[in-house]
């Protein structure tokens, strides 16, 4: 049995957890970073005289960047190690906090919000990917429902870090606090997270093995006596977009992309708009930031409850019930608002479902790729999805002001949730992971006797 199947079959060893651990940290600062911008909007448009729509701008700078990182640097980690980039992403994700502390105007800080977002996006896709290869696959759904989870927990700090700083120090020292926080996880990494197993096994070179073999200690593993060369060497070409178009890649990466995109339409719609929705609908301004609390709250619960069933059932069974019934709950919360406190549960429900389904397309995506182009496919469906996401609160926005109503939009958005549960169904099973990765008995590297 090979290290990957090993490390599949075994429980989860501490060293494994403490990795799962630092992907965790850095969605947290996603998380934060995203919502400290969310509650300094209205300060920093008072220091720059900003109308609404040009807030909106700065808000959608973060999101672009993200899609754009996700896109363009997750290749390169398929080269050169998801280590090395992360560790760039993160460095990338510190300088553009730590610069829009010292912004001059509204364009300076749309600069500095899309270099942080860069960051961000190259971190996202390469964490999904290094949790994804460190976990068993028992526990594989419920180490990434964590991962997910820490999005909501970072928002939740943000916000009231927002509120708190700016406050005593202005709207600028949120951004110094993100930026030095950034700089200390990085410093953390540095120290403790390895290299992917699978890219080391993949890429092969002869120090690799001792690498590797140093991991595999570590994880409570046996040593690998050699690395052999993959059968055909034209597989190993690693982080080209266009593998992702070739042989069997084709289908599951248009389906994942739509299901991203689809899916993060809806998460977004739901967390950016449903407040002032329900304040439209007849709701207090208390009422309805409570229920967007309450879809924050609802979330955290729901991206572990999905890593709990998904070590039961397989990832994609439990991501189309997950979708289905986001959908159907989406559509009956908008009718419930007369009644406060059933409103309030749904909508906590809602939370915990459309974060749940997010956390689903994590645990999902890295299966459908080889080691190769592991990053590359992760990545460039998180871009995809982060099209949804800038998409969403504009297309909600237009509609509003073409006359549409909260209900109306509810449903419509319903039903773009269903279409991201079609494109599952379409779906063929994933293909092991080790897939793209077979070798043949030589030529071999062999670690060196001591």
């Amino acid at each position: 049995m090979d290290l990957r199947a090993r490390i599949d079959a075994a429980p989860m060893h501490l060293y494994q957890w403490m990795i799962v651990t630092l992907c965790v940290v850095l969605n947290i600062l996603d998380g934060f970073d995203v919502m400290a911008l969310a509650f300094t909007a209205k300060s920093i448009g008072a220091d720059f005289a900003l109308s609404g729509s040009e807030i909106g701008i700065l808000l959608s700078a973060g999101l672009i960047g993200m899609a754009v990182g996700a896109l363009t640097l997750a290749p390169v980690a398929d080269r050169i190690g998801r280590r090395p980039l992360i560790l760039l992403s993160v460095a990338l994700a510190a300088a553009g906090m730590g610069l829009s502390a010292t912004a001059g105007s509204a364009w300076e800080l749309g600069i500095w919000r899309v270099l942080t977002g860069l960051g961000i996006g190259g971190v996202l896709a390469c964490t999904t990917v290094i949790a994804s290869e460190y976990s068993s696959a028992r526990w594989r759904g419920l180490a990434i429902s964590i991962y997910t989870a820490g999005y909501g927990v970072g928002a939740t700090i943000g916000g009231l870090a927002a509120v708190s700083l700016q406050s005593g120090y202005g709207w600028r020292s949120v951004f110094v606090v993100g930026a030095v926080l950034t700089g200390t996880v990085l410093a953390l990494l540095a120290a403790l997270l390895p290299e992917s197993l699978d890219f080391l096994t993949g890429r092969g070179r002869p120090g690799d093995l001792k690498r590797i073999n140093a991991i595999a200690r570590r994880i409570g593993q046996d040593p690998v006596p050699a690395l052999v060369a993959p059968a055909d060497r034209s597989e190993v070409r690693a982080g080209r977009i266009t593998d992702l178009f070739t042989g069997g890649n084709t289908r599951p990466t248009i389906l994942l992309w739509a299901a991203f995109f689809t899916t993060m339409f809806g998460f977004y719609f739901v967390n950016s708009w449903t407040p002032s929705l329900l304040e439209t609908a007849g709701l207090s301004k208390d009422q309805s930031a409570t229920a967007g609390m309450m879809l924050t709250l609802g979330g955290t619960v729901g991206s572990v409850l999905f890593g709990v069933l998904a070590s039961r059932w397989t990832t994609r069974t439990v991501l189309v019930a997950f979708t289905v019934s986001a959908a159907a709950t989406m559509a009956v919360f908008i009718l419930s608002i007369s009644t406060l406190m059933l409103a309030f549960t749904i909508g906590i429900v809602i939370g915990g479902l459309i974060n749940g389904c997010v956390a689903g397309l994590y645990t999902l995506a890295p299966s459908l790729y080889g080691p190769q182009i592991r990053a590359t496919g992760v990545g460039s469906a998180i871009g995809i999805g982060r099209a949804g996401a800038i998409l969403a609160p504009t297309a909600a926005g237009v509609l509003l002001d073409a006359g549409w109503t909260p209900e109306q939009l509810y449903f419509a958005v319903a039903g773009v949730v269903v279409l991201a549960a079609g494109t599952l169904l379409a779906m063929r099973p994933a293909r092991p992971a080790t897939a793209a990765t077979e070798r043949v008995a030589a030529p071999a590297v062999t670690e060196p006797r001591p």
